[in-house]
């Protein structure tokens, strides 16, 4: 055990640590549902940081380790840079019981050799360790801890189970803490419009009452706590239940379209929400025809739909809009799984990193308010898609109740340029095809279905499909 006692001074600046780690992290990282790399064989790590948050005690008692370590794949598209991923290990002479499950391996040579080495997240000590970290604000090595208010002492921590691309923690059903896992440099947006929100005394974003981040030329936002809307439902369970039961979601859908207007009117006041000139909006256009070109060469399904696909980008460039539309900073992956319905039929909006696909400056780039509306669009459709029969009478219901919810709020009726909407719904729904070819194939007749539709195609009706998730 000497070794693993002078770790305790020396572990966070070893130069073995990493190369000690780096044949388990082969192993277990490509595991974990939020690596993003799959498919593509790690070559190297490198480490960006280390940081004792609990040094390993020298009778083998737990420890924590912070690491932000770049998984380097040659093969993965858009590298340089190697992606970055935070991890939180946790370190034991032996491994409890209850522990087994988020066992990662045991290091044969290096600063932690002898020790078993585990996801920290998962053990009670270690996350309430995390929270009293975040408690008190100030700065550990590489990392700084704030707080907008005061977090209460004490609460018991519990690893939330759903697959997402993060990691979350609640906290005595009062807190959830949402752990970033692969970061970006600059703010994330989860945090940035939030609080932005708050500010503007938007009560339909729970607001960030502590954070963490990785102090750098530019910050990487590493972990946000906010209050747990413990007894609210999410949007998509909801309607799954309704279409069940044969229940009505009009007034659901309507409400909801009221809360993202008051959302859009609240990010518009908050932040920069400059106009798109037709340049701009040509370049829009080239993106999504650039974006539908390499998802056809992805998913050979696409290349019939592609030539009336291409129309409503074509249409979207040729428009009007000589003064230039508005555009602002939004939710950029909206969808039912993104709201939560408050016992009092409050509707909130959560999760606004953004599609974990696209780069961190494009999604803090301000876009028509459109995008998110289109993407609500589309989730009313998969939902209906999901049940049996098939309920197409339905998904139109909800679309137009939410969009008619949205004007009365926002003064602004998103069909009043449809050129504009079938554009983004059309780009979405490109989207949505490759993510479940390379995701969920079972799911791509979801996705299809709508692209015959907007292609101007014949539709057919695709086979409906089993579900409790929708796309990230």
């Amino acid at each position: 055990m000497s070794e693993a006692a002078s770790a305790q001074v020396t572990l966070a600046n070893s130069t073995a640590l990493l190369p000690s780690l780096g044949p388990l992290l082969h192993s277990w990282l490509p595991r974990q549902r939020w690596f993003a790399g799959k498919g593509h064989p790690i070559t190297a790590f490198s480490l960006v940081s280390a940081t004792e948050l609990l040094p390993v005690a020298a009778d083998g008692g737990p420890g924590l380790l912070h690491l932000l370590v770049r998984a380097h794949q040659p093969t993965m598209p858009a590298q340089p840079p190697a992606d970055c991923y935070q991890l939180l290990l946790g370190v034991r002479a032996a491994l409890p019981p209850l522990l087994a499950p988020a066992l990662i391996g045991r290091p044969d040579h290096g600063p932690l050799a002898g020790l078993t080495v585990y996801e920290g997240l998962h053990d009670p000590r270690l996350a309430a360790l995390l929270l009293e970290r975040l408690r008190t604000p100030g700065g550990l090595g590489a990392l700084s801890f704030a707080r907008a208010a005061a977090v209460p002492a004490g609460l018991a921590p519990r690893v939330l189970d759903t697959e997402q691309s993060n990691s979350s923690l609640v906290y005595g059903d009062a807190y959830i803490l949402k752990v970033f896992r692969r970061v970006f440099p600059g703010t994330n947006p989860d945090l940035e419009l939030p609080l932005a929100l708050a500010r503007e005394g938007c009560g339909r974003v729970p607001a960030p009452v502590a954070w963490f981040e990785a102090a750098g030329p530019e910050r990487l936002t590493l972990g946000v706590l906010q209050p747990f809307l413990r007894d609210a439902e999410d949007g998509w369970q909801l309607a799954l239940r309704a279409l069940a039961a044969g229940d009505d979601f009009t007034a659901e859908a309507y409400a909801l379209g009221r809360a993202t207007a008051e959302v859009h009117t609240a990010l518009a006041a908050a932040l920069p929400a400059p106009a798109l000139r037709r340049a701009q909006t040509g370049r829009l256009a080239a993106a999504m025809v650039h974006r539908l070109e390499s998802a056809a060469h992805a998913v050979p399904e696409l290349v019939p739909y592609v030539p009336g696909l291409r129309a409503a980008f074509d249409a979207l460039a040729a428009g009007g809009a000589g003064t230039g539309r508005p555009a602002q900073r939004v939710h950029g992956d909206l969808h039912l799984g993104q709201t939560l319905r408050g016992t009092d039929g409050f509707w909130s909006l959560i999760d606004f990193e953004g599609e974990p696909s696209r780069s961190l400056a494009e999604r803090r780039t301000p876009q028509p308010p459109v995008r998110d509306i289109a993407g609500m669009l589309r989730s009313f459709d998969y939902a209906a898609r999901s049940h049996r029969p098939w309920n197409p009478a339905w998904a139109a219901r909800c679309r137009t109740a939410y969009c008619d919810g949205y004007a009365a709020s926002a003064g602004v009726d998103p069909r009043g340029e449809p050129e504009l909407l079938r554009a983004h719904e059309t780009d979405k729904a490109v989207y949505e095809v490759v993510y479940e070819a390379r995701h969920r194939p079972d799911w791509l007749p979801v996705p299809m279905a709508a692209i015959r539709r907007l292609a101007g195609a014949d539709a057919e009706p695709a086979e409906p499909v089993e579900a409790d998730t929708e796309t990230d």
